[in-house]
């Protein structure tokens, strides 16, 4: 998978990539990600991309210009299966949409930046929208982050347990269950007996309650 960002502040975005899986993903060759300065694409002098509202009013909109040109060349060098724009009324961001988009195999992911893009880019030139929450970043390239995250651990080979992500919270419409490790006696604090009885079955069923229950507790707003 190839997840190219397009960001008017490239450095904010270096570090996310460069430890951890995200790292070990693109040392194996199971991912790919670029970013890219949008400021490259400028069509002036001064590198500019962003420029005052018609009609007025506070904040600065990303040009479509330098967008346009920059997506075109990518699009000119391979096929890309979604052009992401980050936004605080896309789509919400959950399990099922990472799961999907761990599907794809080429993707481009556009931050949101000042007080938005130009309308033109939204309908003509991005085929998703996606916010990571009910709020508001200084920009779109911690979010862009975010969604790339959720999208390459699932790749077949990222994580050393490749069974790990069928198992974290939200693959099966509940938050995960609580877990323990050793000691099994901590200070008088003990783990539950049924998870160091062996039995698989009685094991399964107490985490699909505990499951059930954390959920009800903490997230009464999800599915069952």
């Amino acid at each position: 998978m190839r997840i190219d960002i397009i960001t008017v502040v490239p450095d904010l975005l270096k570090s996310p990539f460069e430890f951890s899986m995200m790292k070990r993903a693109q040392d194996k060759g199971l991912a790919e990600i670029i970013i890219h300065d949008l400021r490259d694409y400028s069509t002036n002098k001064y590198r500019q991309v962003d420029d005052y509202a018609f009609g007025g009013g506070a904040g600065m909109v990303l040009m479509i210009a330098p967008i346009d040109k920059c997506i075109t060349k990518l699009k000119t060098e391979r096929h890309y299966d979604e052009i992401i724009y980050t936004s605080p009324d896309g789509q919400l961001l959950d399990q099922p949409l990472s799961n999907e988009l761990s599907l794809k195999g080429n993707i481009i992911i556009l931050c949101g930046h000042y007080k938005g893009v130009d309308e033109r880019v939204r309908k003509h030139l991005i085929t998703r929208e996606i916010s990571i929450g009910n709020f508001v970043l200084t920009g779109g390239e911690l979010a862009a982050a975010v969604i790339a995250d959720s999208i390459i651990r699932l790749l077949p080979g990222v994580l050393s347990d490749e069974t790990s992500a069928l198992t974290d919270s939200f693959q099966d419409g509940l938050v995960a269950p609580p877990v323990y490790t050793r000691p099994a006696d901590y200070k008088g604090l003990k783990a539950p007996e049924v998870l160091l009885s062996g039995h698989a079955k009685k094991i399964e069923e107490w985490r699909h309650e505990q499951a059930v229950k954390r959920t009800e507790e903490r997230r009464p707003d999800m599915e069952k």
